[in-house]
């Protein structure tokens, strides 16, 4: 059942599904929240892995702080989840904003970090193809965000301005940083992506343990559009993590890196 955590000073809605097996947390998105996808991931997930997931500050049903949507702050505040709350290292799966804080958490804490699935989630803001135009809030997405959120209606809308220009000035890992996480990563993404093929192609090639999938027929928003598909490709994943070892290797050596 979902309640609220204090963590680190700060009231942080927190989800907990029931299972002995090892650990996986759950990112969501930017100007998202849990509720938009746990529907989708956890079903598949829950027998073999032990579910977290929570409301990232000024998301969702928690409450904001200041300078809490940039992607520092973020990752900061995951680690203090990973070290407080889940308290052992765990998998983690990110959507768009989710997955690059779950690149952020790999570079700063390792130790802290099983495997990542990383969707639709780019390294650096030059990775974007959409141009952030002005921000609209529907009549819909402003109802909820009454019904749910601690912070005031009138937020929202400044939540949003905050992000989209966050959004075009972050993340700025480089690659020489990405070829320094250590752990299992699946890159994946939709076909017609917003973010750039040729840039989730270098994400990829950059890590040292990576593999890459594109989901064919799909958006940034493969978790709806093609989520059966989806979750096979991440189960697959998740059931071996250990070093691809194929027939006609080309990016990859023949032999796991030591």
């Amino acid at each position: 059942m979902p309640e609220y955590v204090n963590l680190q000073g700060h009231n942080l809605y927190s989800y907990e599904w029931d299972n002995d097996g090892e650990a996986l947390v759950l990112l969501h998105g930017g100007l998202s929240k849990t509720s938009s996808w746990d529907y989708i991931m956890v079903p598949p997930l829950e027998d073999d892995f032990h579910v977290f997931a929570y409301d990232r500050t000024a998301h969702g049903f928690s409450g904001d702080q200041v300078g809490s949507l940039h992607f520092d702050f973020q990752t900061r505040e995951a680690i203090a989840y990973l070290e407080d709350v889940v308290k052992e290292p765990a998998h983690l799966i990110g959507w768009s904003d989710g997955g690059i804080i779950a690149l952020m958490v790999a570079m700063q804490r390792p130790d802290l970090v099983k495997s990542i699935v990383a969707i639709g989630a780019n390294y650096h803001f030059s990775g974007v193809m959409q141009d952030f135009g002005d921000v609209v809030i529907s009549p819909e997405d402003q109802a909820e965000y009454n019904l749910i959120s601690p912070d005031a209606p009138s937020t929202l809308l400044e939540k949003s301005i905050r992000m989209h220009a966050i959004w075009k000035s972050e993340p700025t890992m480089t690659l020489q940083e990405i070829a320094e996480i250590q752990c299992p990563v699946l890159v994946l993404a939709g076909d017609d992506d917003v973010i750039d093929h040729a840039h989730s192609v270098a994400l990829y090639e950059a890590l040292p343990l990576g593999q890459l999938a594109i989901i064919p027929g799909t958006s940034h928003l493969v978790v709806k559009e093609k989520p059966d598909l989806m979750n096979a490709v991440i189960l697959q994943f998740l059931e071996d993590l250990s070093y691809p070892i194929t027939r006609m290797p080309v990016r990859r050596t023949s032999n796991p890196p030591e």
